[in-house]
């Protein structure tokens, strides 16, 4: 897809990069020590982003949840903490000198990449603070790295009368050595998530938090349900840089290894390949940094 096209860019993995910076940084807390901690830190990361040509910046709310942040300090400060990061995300956009917009992260509300830890009972409270903290500050949702509809689903109704666009992003099945068709980590098709998320009114409908080499397929798959079913849904990508990791690993066992052969050139070489399957949505996820995003904007600007 040649320059000056129609793709989106959106930013690199937040996590990643405060720690890179310097900011607080461990688990469980993740990205959230730093927004408790020392908060100019965020700013600084959203800064790097928008200077790297991203036309829209992520809250720093991804682990503003009770598994993350402990039950009481979620209970006692979730709303608070959740409207820092959307302020600071809005302060950072509204300083570009070109218009740069505010995605406002819902993410996984128990357990990322794993959908059998999904409570429906007690998603709508924990989503009630998060919106509720988020909402001023945005242009848009984005349901992130969902591993079954059930998840995007919880989601999107408690976010529905905000009256603001909605991007729902999903999360793979990626382990090592995996073939097949393109499926949520709950098992879940593609096909069956877009066709789903489309018939509830999202605007977008995304793969991220996987290894690149999985999302083209997705992207082909997504594409063949917007075609037919006429549908004016963008179909967006942004991959993270982890290496791939056995299936049996448990989540959080520590902070996963980067790859070494996801250098900006050859991100920017799948992320080319995403588009020309049809994806007009790209960026990046956990390990993808400014300098990702800097090549991604020279090439399709």
């Amino acid at each position: 897809m040649p320059a000056g096209s129609d793709v989106m860019i959106l930013d690199g993995g937040l996590g990643r990069q405060l720690a890179r910076m310097g900011a607080p940084f461990r688990l469980p807390e993740w990205s959230a020590l730093a927004l408790i901690e020392a908060p100019e830190f965020v700013s600084q990361a959203h800064a790097a982003f928008i200077a790297s040509g991203a036309d829209v910046i992520t809250t720093n709310s991804y682990a503003l949840v009770p598994n993350r942040i402990g039950e009481a300090r979620f209970e006692k400060s979730g709303q608070r903490l959740a409207a820092l990061a959307g302020r600071l995300a809005r302060s950072a956009a509204d300083a570009a000198h070109r218009p740069v917009q505010v995605a406002a992260s819902l993410p996984p509300l128990f357990e990322s990449y794993r959908p059998q830890s999904f409570e429906a009972a007690r998603a709508p409270q924990i989503l009630h603070a998060l919106v509720e903290g988020l909402g001023p500050h945005a242009d848009l949702w984005l349901i992130e790295t969902q591993s079954s509809t059930a998840e995007s689903t919880a989601a999107i109704e408690a976010i529905r009368h905000t009256g603001l666009p909605i991007w729902v992003s999903y999360t793979l099945r990626d382990e090592a050595g995996r073939v097949g068709p393109a499926e949520l980590r709950s098992g879940e098709s593609v096909e069956q998530a877009v066709s789903t998320d489309i018939r509830r009114g999202a605007q977008a409908v995304l793969f991220n938090c996987s290894q690149p080499e999985v999302m083209d397929a997705a992207v082909l798959a997504a594409i063949g349900v917007v075609r037919g079913l006429r549908s004016s849904v963008r179909i967006g990508v942004y991959a993270n840089a982890f290496m791939p990791e056995p299936r049996s690993q448990q989540p959080y066992a520590g902070i996963s290894t980067l790859r070494e052969d996801l250098d900006p050139q050859r991100y920017l070489d799948w992320a080319t390949r995403w588009t020309r399957s049809g994806a007009t949505i790209v960026g990046g996820c956990c390990g993808v940094g400014p300098e990702h995003i800097a090549a991604l904007h020279a090439y399709f600007r």
